[in-house]
């Protein structure tokens, strides 16, 4: 080896990363990106930044050379280079066998299935890959979950290093693969294509069109375009819709999918809090139903989710809308319109989601997603709308629900007012109903409609228990302003304001000591003696909260006292050792 590799992270997107090789400010390269062998036709660097060759000798030695300069500082030599022992590899179905020859152990780390089972040594802290080696993928492939346990176990132990599968990626499967976390790729699979006459293309293997060839270069000239493709859905943030479309075209795909899904569903830390104001969350297949944000989203609201103090005596449950947040569509402001009451707890009940309250229509995902409307509802999706409205009512104790929708709910064991009987949800006849029932309810049951600024300030209090540790802090503030931007304030110096942009709160510098006093954010513990002005790196940091994710607002602390803010640009599984920023400088404290 010549060198460390230069590496920083472009962008993320769950396990999926874009890293940049080389110069930071500039990269020669990024991932995905390929791994060529010698048989392999000659590719671009940026598409394809190392070279990889493996020995005929007992044990075997792969080697990996860099085909850019990658070496800090100059830049201005190819390398760094690589040479590992891979050692003996056992099957993975032999996990509770001991091959009793050690792979190699460095920058170049080789793992199999029977290792991640059997090599203590992977647990040194010490060792700090640049690639990791999964050298029984394919294999693992084969296995149910088994794939997908080793690349979240791989991102998790190694979160720093570039993670290749060797013979198993190709354009059918790279997006998938890129969300299950493989940065490397290998052309193997389209060698063997080009035998059987086969086009791998990203939307599955076929047969080639008259106007087409199965060489390697026209595969080559496919890896490229699902290189192209998969490196922009990582940087907008779209990756797992890709992956669902690309997922479609093979059994064995939903199959791996699935079982990332399941695995990452019971994974703190990696979705994220917070996302950009652009992005969507497009559910148009059955499979989102399962999606880790759809599954954290029912677990929050099935555990942690609190009505307004308020609200809790009668529940309007209403349909959802196409636009979002629900209350900017024209149903809704009818459905506003009719009520005229905000004595009533509204919620929405939608797919995939399940149940969307009104006081977390503008949070994440339930901002942003987007879902095919049919009319008709799969067992799933009313399986889901049943267990949430169960767990809510029975934790809530509402007096009656007021039923705007068409869902049947008898299940519950609570009054049901049925305002819609059959018809449209906005048909004149179906709001007179809703307007008297909600009326009724609020005359029967002696509730009072809540002043504007006492309602919103409930609905961020909600908000502040979806997006922070608590809402303590949010109990002396007032709301003050007007929409869209909303100021939270205490004794009249603002805090807080409501961000659209980002869905979240925006914190100003005075509120340091107020969240440091509520425990209101994770926190991040600097190195005495460091001398902050900028972003948080690794070196700086002595502690932090492991279950930071991605977009939280974060605390950081140094000998005991709140010196500043920031937001964090990567989870906390992370933070010991990945390169780069971990989290950007929102507000600091005046010197």
């Amino acid at each position: 080896m010549s060198g460390p590799l230069a590496r920083t992270v472009l962008a993320r997107t769950r396990l999926a990363r874009s890293w940049g090789l080389g110069d930071r400010k500039s990269p020669s390269a990024m991932t995905p990106a390929l791994i060529t062998t010698g048989m392999d036709v000659e590719l671009p660097v940026g598409y394809a930044p190392f070279s990889s060759s493996t020995s005929n000798t007992l044990p075997s030695m792969l080697s990996i050379e860099s085909r850019g300069a990658f070496v800090p500082p100059a830049f201005d030599v190819p390398g760094p280079s690589y040479a590992v022992n891979i050692g003996h590899v056992l099957p993975p179905s032999l996990e509770e066998a001991n091959a009793g020859e050690a792979q190699g152990t460095g920058a170049l780390l080789p793992v199999s299935w029977q290792r991640m089972h059997h090599d203590d040594g992977l647990m040194d802290a010490s060792l700090s890959p640049e690639i990791v080696v999964l050298t029984d993928a394919p294999q693992l492939a084969a296995q149910p979950g088994n794939l997908a346990q080793a690349l979240l176990t791989l991102k998790q132990r190694f979160p720093g290093a570039l993670v290749w599968t060797p013979g198993l990626g190709g354009p059918d499967n790279m997006a998938v693969l890129t969300l299950m976390g493989v940065d490397l790729f290998d052309m193997a699979r389209a060698h063997e294509a080009s035998a059987r006459k086969v086009l791998l293309t990203a939307t599955g293997p076929r047969w080639p069109l008259a106007h087409e060839s199965t060489t390697v270069e026209h595969q080559a000239y496919h890896w490229i375009k699902a290189l192209d493709e998969v490196r922009a859905a990582v940087q907008q943030g779209t990756l797992s819709t890709l992956a669902e479309r690309q997922s479609l075209s093979s059994p064995r795909l939903v199959e791996h999918l699935r079982h990332h899904h399941r695995i990452v569903s019971n994974t703190p830390g990696v979705l994220a809090s917070h996302v950009d104001a652009k992005t969507e969350f497009p559910c148009y297949s059955n499979n989102m139903l399962h999606d880790p944000l759809v599954n954290d989203w029912e677990r929050f609201m099935n555990e942690e989710y609190q009505a307004p103090e308020a609200t809790t005596t009668v529940m309007v449950f209403l349909p959802c809308s196409a636009r979002k947040p629900y209350r900017l569509s024209r149903s809704h402001d009818r459905f506003l319109y009719a009520m005229r009451s905000s004595a009533c707890h509204e919620v929405m009940m939608t797919s995939p989601l399940g149940l969307v309250p009104r006081d977390l229509e503008d949070v994440w995902p339930a901002s942003h997603y987007d879902v095919p409307v049919t009319g008709h509802w799969s067992l799933d999706e009313k399986a889901r709308v049943q267990r949430m409205l169960m767990s809510l009512v029975e934790r809530v104790g509402y007096k009656c629900i007021i039923n705007h929708t068409d869902f049947d709910l008898s299940f519950l064991d609570v009054e049901v007012i049925d305002t819609r009987q059959g018809r449209g949800a906005t048909q004149h006849d179906a709001l007179q109903s809703l307007s008297a029932a909600v009326k009724s309810a609020v005359e029967t049951h002696g509730l009072r409609n809540q002043r504007n600024n006492l309602r919103l300030k409930a609905k961020f209090k909600s908000i502040a228990r979806k997006l922070t540790r608590n809402d303590a802090w949010m109990e002396p503030l007032s709301v003050k302003g007007k929409i869209p931007r909303w100021r939270l304030e205490l004794n009249g110096q603002q805090l807080a304001v409501w961000s659209i942009d980002r869905n979240g709160f925006s914190f100003s510098r005075a509120a340091i000591d107020h969240l440091h006093e509520h425990d209101a954010l994770p926190r991040v513990v600097l190195n005495t003696g460091v001398d902050w002005r900028g972003d948080v790196f690794a070196s700086m940091v002595a502690d932090h909260d492991p279950r930071i994710r991605a977009g939280d607002d974060l605390l950081v602390m140094q000998d005991g006292q709140g010196m500043g803010l920031a937001r964090a640009a990567c989870p906390g599984w992370e933070w010991n050792t990945t390169v780069g920023t971990l989290a950007k400088s929102h507000q600091r404290r005046k010197k």
